[in-house]
């Protein structure tokens, strides 16, 4: 494949293993709303809550009075207090350490303000030189604006950049800005895909066997 000269990384289910921890922010949400809970075995839901950003999870799951009730009390809701139930992805600190010091490395995530602190709580903030959340664009994923916001920070073409993502929306996301797409542990048509951070050393030649 072409060489890449950056990379923009999805967040949830990418660089952490975040079901848990969103599940349990959203029904606290829920809870205290006096809404049904989502249960973990309700898949589906489960992916809503893991991929969208928040006003779409409360859009999806609740009526449009519900979704208002939890949108305002949920600025209450600190979700640093579910951080501790996020768990980084395999060799992600090193992974990203090898990446950083040959390409430009952005985050483009459907999570709100949170994302920054998030990626400071695990002491992994300092490898990104761009971070774009939802609180950046007027439309998540699967709209590309944030992928082309990520693009323009980052100072190059979309075309130019490769995205890692594990989810459709992601997917539909880097088509439609014109950035090639990595699936992580998901294969997407017939794309390429990696099932450990360690293959995208291999897959751009920087894990010492050769070089691009």
């Amino acid at each position: 494949m072409k060489r890449a000269r950056g990379i923009i990384f999805d967040c949830d289910g990418v660089l952490f293993e975040s079901r848990e921890a969103n599940l349990a922010y959203y029904n606290t949400v829920f809870e205290r709303c006096g809404f049904d809970l989502v249960q973990a075995e309700d898949e589906d839901k489960v992916r809503i809550c893991h991929t969208r950003s928040t006003p779409e999870v409360f859009r999806l799951l609740l009526d449009p009075f519900q979704a208002q009730q939890a949108q305002a009390l949920a600025k209450t809701v600190d979700y640093k207090q579910f951080t501790p139930l996020m768990v980084p992805e395999p060799d992600l600190p090193v992974v990203l350490e090898r990446l950083s010091q040959d390409l430009p490395l952005a985050v483009a995530t459907n999570r709100g303000r949170g994302a920054r602190d998030l990626l400071a709580f695990f002491h992994l903030e300092h490898y990104f030189a761009a971070i774009v959340s939802s609180a950046d664009v007027q439309r998540p994923k699967p709209s590309p604006d944030m992928l082309l916001l990520a693009a323009r920070r980052l100072g190059f073409d979309p075309g130019e950049l490769l995205f890692v993502g594990d989810s459709e929306l992601d997917y539909r996301a880097a088509e439609e800005a014109g950035i090639p797409f990595v699936g992580y542990k998901n294969r997407f048509g017939n794309g390429i895909f990696v099932n450990r951070h360690r293959e995208l050393l291999v897959l751009l030649g920087l894990d010492g066997a050769g070089s691009q």
